[in-house]
């Protein structure tokens, strides 16, 4: 398949969203197919499109691929943000990786019973400011770079930059006490691909809501 990579999932965030970020941090266009109906989906399985049944789903260099983190390090890897050498692809691999985790959490935070969201925002703000952003904090203080890994842009300043203005629409405060997270915001905020891909009409979806969750709910059910 020439052209630009096709993109299946829903109208909205979920596995997809952090696929979205790194290629328009690439500055590569990319089509996209939402899903919404149960019929659909059903099809693709059937299809053979859907190795383990599942999506995203995204058709690129002629692969239908599978599963975000093979989708992500395909998509580094071909756009050369995964690192200068194996170290640096270690690096980059623990701090997705945790990035992940706590993407996790915002991930299912929709899908949460209104009476447990107080609960899970504060489970939010205490992971990120606790385990996670402490960590990105002591690696740009030590190293004195803009970037993450190398001095070079990588997978994971994107990671960083999606989760850190995730957290930031649930704990606006959160970066109060991250001086280098903020510095390292302005600047990733500034990047002309990012800067596109934050302005409104972009390919990037807002919060999930209550139509998404409900259309999640509808698509996926067994």
């Amino acid at each position: 398949m020439s052209g630009k990579p096709r993109l299946t999932y829903l109208n909205g965030r979920g596995r997809m969203e952090p696929i979205r970020w790194l290629l328009a941090a690439a500055g590569v266009e990319f089509e996209e197919v939402y899903l919404e109906t149960k019929e659909q989906y059903d099809k693709l399985i059937k299809d053979g499109f859907l190795l383990f049944q599942q999506v995203p789903l995204v058709e690129i260099d002629g692969m239908k691929m599978v599963q975000t983190r093979a989708i992500l390090s395909y998509i580094a890897g071909k756009y050369n943000l995964y690192g200068k050498d194996l170290k640096e692809r270690a690096l980059i691999d623990m701090y997705v990786e945790g990035i992940a985790d706590l993407m996790q959490m915002i991930l299912m935070f929709p899908f949460s019973p209104p009476d447990a969201k107080e609960k899970n925002i504060d489970s939010i703000k205490e992971r990120a400011t606790n385990r996670y952003f402490p960590v990105f904090e002591k690696v740009l203080k030590q190293h004195g770079q803009d970037f993450l890994v190398g001095n070079k842009f990588s997978w994971a300043d994107v990671q960083l930059m999606e989760a850190i203005l995730a957290v930031e629409e649930k704990v606006p405060a959160v970066l109060a006490g991250f001086p280098q997270l903020q510095v390292f915001k302005t600047k990733m905020s500034n990047m002309p691909t990012i800067k596109k891909f934050l302005q409104p009409g972009s390919p990037r979806k807002p919060p999930p809501d209550a139509h998404y969750v409900e259309t999640v709910l509808k698509v996926f059910k067994k």
